[in-house]
């Protein structure tokens, strides 16, 4: 029954702020500004703005990941693999003042890897979440400094996820009461039985609006709209595995699983942006984005399994909107190099009392640097850095079924109680998250 608790995806941890180069080292701010083939992600509205007849970019982020969880006075760690977002856009020129684009790019995604035996494995073990989208976007300049722009998302993605079903602490109780020996009790951090949950999600449509308002020569003001969408796997995977002397007790419980399919479903929320974008000299450029990510429509999750409705499960989120703050400046050195700096501020969603560390969920301070050559005319170049420091969260508290409990229950329904088990299980613990991540980029046009 506990299978289903760590599907419930942490906020901020899943969103990706890093969809281009150049922004990212800007504190990954756009809303208000022209970045041609680009500001089909930041404000499709932009696009109309561009002065080129064709525009290809790329950009591409290396995320290292860390996270620390302190449990009863022992620190564990994360052993991630590098997460690599992405953006790939094209645009053209239609009619003046008229451009059309198609850009591809991954707005959520994670990966984290607990390892197989820790305390916290009932709540999750590792997890790697891909969403892809791919938009094709139309922009149009009402006036000459207004512009409006639309883009239609199509996205799909994939969820791997791996879980403990049961601590070892508490099957060593009931296999004590069963009489078994001594030598087959587990580790206290041991995991007896382990689930993989792993499937394809359909693909979802949403869309993308802006419009770009160039107020005088200095001040432009920009907002853009990205619709909420919902990542459904309809027909999921689930596989058992085992480790240790429980096999044979356990199997008979567990291994219906490895027979059905299960369907859940994940919502990337909406996203509010406006934003401004001043130059106090014709070479140096400031930039400010605001944020809003409507998270408060994930209330509950829904697990439900094919055959088996014992399994299934509804399970409370309670989440909250959430702000985001983007503040960057791009300063021209020369015609052919810019340099960068920028700060992202990323407010979690989260309640503590409500856990779960597949991608730990706290507010986050993130800094960045980058830059820009132009070796050769309509070439550029780009590279940035982002540091990602969370801001860390303590006594979070993830909650449980103990499958425990029940194999108890079945076996003599006053069991559980002499044994001190309880149906709900809770782990608690510190959590410190940090994250480096370069960029780079390139783009030419004519």
């Amino acid at each position: 029954m506990a299978l289903t608790a760590a599907f419930g995806l942490r906020a901020e941890g899943y969103q990706v702020n890093t969809l281009s180069t150049r922004q990212t080292g800007m504190g990954h701010t756009g809303v208000a500004m022209k970045l041609g083939a680009e500001s089909q992600f930041f404000n499709p509205g932009a696009l109309a703005f561009g002065h080129k007849t064709f525009e290809l970019s790329g950009s591409v982020a290396a995320i290292s990941a860390h996270a620390t969880a302190t449990h009863q006075g022992t620190d564990y760690k994360t052993d991630n693999d590098i997460s690599t977002p992405m953006n790939v856009s094209t645009a053209w020129r239609i009619l003046d003042g008229f451009y059309g684009g198609v850009s591809f790019y991954t707005p959520y995604g994670s990966a984290i890897n607990w390892g197989e035996h820790w305390p916290g494995a009932v709540l999750n073990q590792k997890v790697t979440i891909k969403m892809f989208t791919v938009q094709p976007t139309l922009s149009y300049r009402l006036l000459p400094n207004l512009s409006v722009g639309a883009g239609l998302m199509v996205s799909w993605g994939s969820v791997d996820l791996y879980k403990g079903l049961l601590g070892g602490q508490s099957l060593n109780r009931l296999m004590g009461a069963l009489g078994m020996p001594p030598e087959s009790m587990y580790a206290p951090d041991a995991t007896p039985a382990s689930v993989n949950l792993n499937g394809s999600s359909k693909l979802a449509l949403g869309y993308n609006v802006g419009a770009l308002w160039e107020i005088n020569r200095r001040w432009s003001v920009g907002v853009s709209f990205r619709s909420k969408m919902t990542m459904t796997v309809e027909k999921g995977n689930a596989s058992v595995s085992y480790s240790g002397a429980a096999e044979s007790m356990l199997s008979p419980v567990l291994d219906n699983l490895n027979h059905t399919n299960f369907r859940a479903s994940l919502p990337c929320p909406y996203v509010l942006t406006g934003g401004v974008a001043y130059k106090p000299v014709d070479n140096l450029t400031l930039a400010f984005d605001l944020q809003l990510n409507g998270w408060g429509t994930y209330k509950y999750l829904d697990i439900e399994f094919a055959g088996l409705s014992a399994f299934d499960q509804h399970l409370e989120k309670n989440y909250h909107n959430a702000l985001t703050y983007h503040l960057g400046a791009q300063w021209g050195v020369t015609g052919r190099l810019d340099l960068r700096a920028g700060l992202m501020i990323d407010s979690s969603p989260c309640d503590k009392n409500f856990y779960n560390p597949e991608t730990p969920g706290q507010t986050r301070i993130e800094p960045s640097v980058g830059l820009s050559f132009r070796p050769v005319d309509n070439l550029s170049v780009d590279f940035a850095f982002m540091y990602v420091h969370g801001c860390g969260i303590k006594n979070a508290t993830g909650q449980y079924d103990d499958l425990v409990y029940k194999i108890a229950a079945n076996q003599n329904p006053a069991l559980p109680g002499v044994l001190g088990l309880t149906p709900t299980g809770t782990f608690t613990a510190d959590y410190k998250v940090h994250a480096f991540i370069p960029a780079l980029g390139i783009s030419y046009a004519f």
